[in-house]
């Protein structure tokens, strides 16, 4: 095993601990990244606070790019200096969500306690979310990664592995959004922000952001929104109405983990509309709904896990765009840190006015 830097959690709400870790080297099927970015996402906070629970010690982080640098028996299609985007998404192919093309729910579960690392005196240490990519190299199963050009910057191509396909991928996979339709994006921070890009790239006709500040939605016309909505106004749905000509929208996005942003999300839809969600709240909390009114009106409410993408499929459409000029990632960025600021970039994301901060591994 070789020793790594990575930022550690050794209790829930504490900072987080740079130190030495222990790394194997990749079994059959995996592959060892050596990373150049990662991002952090709030998930990643989330998870650290432990609002959902798990497993300490753990590393978190999920959002990565970097360059392969050694791989196991059985992999395909990917070798030392191959450029990758690495992704949670760990799908084993062959269970029923992964065979019928939903391989964000798959069903064969994952023992991060047994993943590839290991403490500084080979004591347990939890790979959270199949990744654990706060760290200078991680080792993930090949199907986590996409090969993508050793042109495209590290920092933008980290973005796409959890962000931007999820705000993307709600619009344009779960919401299923045609040319001309309206959509409502509550929420405009960095998955926001790319659930509004999605709704722009798929031809909505209006894109009415949502957020509790005049900068949040000033950000949010910058990407594509056509209007904005403050959340702290009484009945926000109705100034969504008259921005929408009168009427509500056919995909109603929510990105944000907010119970009163849930509670309110129906209003905003029209006839046949549908609530997409996507912000996760704390395990636990509860939303109410009167179901009469969906049923009569054809309206529906569905969950999106990480967009419900295809990674293999959506990511090099995605980093395709990029290269066009469509798909805003550099501009998403708000600041970019060492792995030993971590807790200061965490500080910063929580603050609430960061896009996405980057972690940049010097080598």
């Amino acid at each position: 095993m070789q020793t790594i830097k990575a930022a550690v959690c050794h209790a829930f709400g504490a900072p987080l601990v740079i130190e030495d870790i222990l790394l194997r080297a990749p079994e059959t099927g995996e592959v060892e990244v050596c990373l150049d970015a990662v991002a952090i996402c709030h998930s990643d906070i989330s998870y650290a606070e432990g609002i959902w629970g798990g497993s300490l010690p753990a590393v978190y982080g999920h959002e990565a790019a970097g360059i392969v640098s050694a791989v196991g028996p059985g992999v395909v299609d990917l070798a030392p200096g191959d450029s990758v985007v690495v992704t949670l998404i760990r799908s084993c192919g062959t269970c029923p969500s992964c065979a019928g093309g939903k391989p964000t729910i798959c069903e064969t579960p994952y023992d991060g306690d047994k993943g590839p690392i290991r403490t500084a005196d080979d004591g347990k240490l939890h790979q959270a979310m199949a990744c654990g990519a706060f760290a200078e190299k991680v080792v993930v199963d090949q199907r986590q990664l996409v090969k993508i050009s050793g042109e495209i910057a590290k920092d933008a191509a980290s973005l796409i592995a959890c962000g931007v396909i999820t705000g993307v991928g709600a619009v344009v996979n779960a919401a299923g959004l045609r040319a001309g339709q309206d959509v409502v994006v509550i929420g405009a921070g960095g998955v926001g922000l790319n659930a509004i890009q999605g709704a722009r790239i798929a031809g909505a006709r209006r894109i009415v952001a949502v957020d509790m500040t005049e900068d949040k939605l000033e950000d949010a016309k910058a990407f594509g929104a056509t209007h904005g909505v403050l959340a702290t106004q009484n009945a926000p749905w109705r100034a969504s109405y008259k921005a929408l000509g009168g009427k509500g929208a056919e995909a109603v996005i929510v990105t944000v983990g907010a119970i009163p942003a849930y509670e309110q999300a129906p209003r905003f839809m029209g006839r046949g509309g549908k609530v997409v969600m996507v912000g996760m709240p704390p395990s636990g909390a509860e939303a109410s709904y009167e179901p009469a009114v969906l049923a009569a009106i054809g309206q529906g409410m569905i969950g999106s896990k990480m967009g419900d993408v295809v990674i293999q499929r959506d990511i090099p459409w995605m980093v395709d765009l990029y290269q066009q000029g469509r798909l805003q990632l550099d501009s998403l960025i708000s600041g970019r840190w060492s792995l030993d600021q971590i807790n200061e970039a965490i500080a910063d994301t929580k603050g609430g006015k960061a896009r996405r901060n980057v972690i940049m591994f010097d080598r």
